[in-house]
């Protein structure tokens, strides 16, 4: 699993990483959120899902301490992380800056 995630975080697509966990009632909110990020930005960025409890290895050598983080990487580089709820303007916004 960590070649793969290693594989999809080092592309030059911007790749969104969402670090949550099931019982992680904001990480409930988060799921619409990012779904509606998706349908706007399109491939533009790749969204993916990681669940702490499942790969706490992964979230271990990324030091996520609170579900949800947000971490946005390209190239193998994180470019921007945030713990908690962000909104869809807010984080079509960020995305937006962040690409070339």
């Amino acid at each position: 699993m960590i070649e793969k995630f290693n594989a999809l975080i080092g592309q030059e697509q911007l790749t969104l990483v969402d670090f949550y966990a099931d019982w992680c009632g904001p990480c409930k909110t988060m799921s619409p959120i990012l779904q509606e990020t998706k349908s706007l930005l399109k491939d533009d960025v790749k969204i993916i899902k990681i669940n702490v409890d499942q790969y706490q290895y992964l979230a271990s050598e990324f030091m996520v301490r609170g579900v949800p983080t947000l971490i946005l990487f390209k190239g193998g580089k994180v470019l921007w992380r945030q713990s908690g709820v962000v909104g869809a303007n807010d984080l079509v916004s960020i995305i937006r800056g962040q690409m070339n």
